[in-house]
């Protein structure tokens, strides 16, 4: 049926148009509480069978939904009634900003992909910080039973030499808020964002926010994650994986979209991508080298970070596939653009079939055993 109503309604609307739309819809029934409550009954049941702990948290299963969707916080209650185990919202900058000018989404349809050059366009640190703690106050305890990511990045008009202050005026507002924080560091639309990838920038960056998150909230440790770009060299992904460990950062998210638009023009026509332009490419195309970086962090650093495996997950499979690569955690945001409001429940219902029929008892025992078995080959 979504299909249907995709190929007759969304898919003849300009995309950025279409996400207003359907993320109005999504908040408006996540403020009826009856409504809410029969939608999560129906799109969100819970397998005990996925139940999972990472970063210190304790979490309905390994899905979530990536950073770029809920750039303001504004649907976290939303989401969680469609069924994602965890929310990460973002990205958020320091000061508001308006993001790049229109259009600045596509979608490439017959690949299930997108390309977006948004730009971090979002209300700013104070703001969400603002909503965050009004959602908090307005829910109670409540507020517990969903798993909330604060995604951050750099402020476009501020300098790269003074990113580390910009990064941390954003961590000094909404650590307090953060079940868990992530440094994205990767995003291809801000520019010299990717930059602070090499390690003698990341480095003083990451520690600062640490200092920042730790020095903002002293009741307990927020967990920091840094988001990493799928076209980073194998041994620039191998830097990165032993920074994280001798910071002793809490998890890699692996990975964000990509410049690089190997494999499509063979189902997308070639003179359509040229005409779209820059961008970071999300969706199935990402797939391969998501995967390949996900392993390859796995296999440098073991158990001793949590990893979040995203870009190109659409199937049960392939959220296993990342599973046993060595993600403790799945996220996944452009398909969901194509599967609508039943994927979380197929993608759930799936990963407890795959589960029950593997040799393991449970997730965590399956995290990392494709990548460990290649390792002893």
């Amino acid at each position: 049926m979504y299909r249907l109503f995709f190929d007759l309604i969304f898919k003849r609307m300009d995309p950025e148009k279409a996400h207003h739309l359907a993320f109005a819809w999504i908040r408006a029934a996540a403020r009826v509480p009856v409504l809410r409550t029969f939608v999560a009954a129906v799109l969100a049941p819970r397998h005990k069978a996925l139940r999972t702990e990472a970063l210190g948290l304790r979490m309905h299963g390994p899905f979530g939904l990536a950073a770029g969707f809920d750039k303001n916080a504004s649907a976290i209650d939303g989401m969680t009634m469609l069924g994602f185990d965890h929310v990460e919202i973002g990205t958020v900058t320091a000061q508001p900003q308006p993001g790049n000018p229109k259009k600045r989404l596509f979608r490439l349809v017959a690949d299930r992909a997108l390309v977006n050059r948004m730009g971090f366009n979002n209300d700013g640190s104070e703001a969400v910080a603002a909503r965050l703690a009004a959602r908090k106050a307005a829910l109670g305890e409540k507020h517990s039973r969903t798993t909330v990511g604060v995604n951050i990045g750099k402020t476009k008009i501020v300098p790269e030499a003074e990113a580390v202050a910009d990064y941390v005026t954003s961590t000094e507002r909404l650590a307090a808020h953060a079940d868990y924080l992530v440094v994205n560091v990767s995003s291809p639309n801000t520019p010299g964002l990717r930059n602070l990838q090499a390690t003698e920038a990341l480095r003083p960056l990451l520690a600062a926010v640490r200092e920042a998150a730790d020095r903002t909230v002293t009741s307990r440790r927020v967990p920091l994650l840094v988001k990493i770009a799928p076209d980073l060299a194998d041994e620039d992904v191998d830097a990165v994986a032993d920074l994280a460990v001798e910071l002793g950062l809490d998890g890699i998210i692996a990975t964000n979209t990509t410049i690089a638009r190997d494999g499509l023009g063979l189902t997308t026509p070639k003179r359509t991508v040229e005409a779209i332009g820059a961008g970071g490419l999300s969706g199935a195309p990402l797939k391969a080298r998501s995967l390949e970086v996900l392993s390859r962090l796995y296999a440098r650093v073991g158990d001793r970070i949590t990893l979040v495996g995203v870009g190109g997950i659409e199937t049960a499979d392939d959220a296993w596939e990342r599973i046993l690569a060595g993600a403790t955690l799945v996220q996944g945001y452009s398909a969901f653009i194509y599967e609508g409001p039943f994927w979380c429940r197929k993608l759930h219902r799936g990963l407890a079939e795959r589960l029950a029929a593997s040799p393991y008892a449970t997730l965590a025992d399956a995290v990392g055993a494709e990548t460990r078995k290649k390792a002893a080959a």
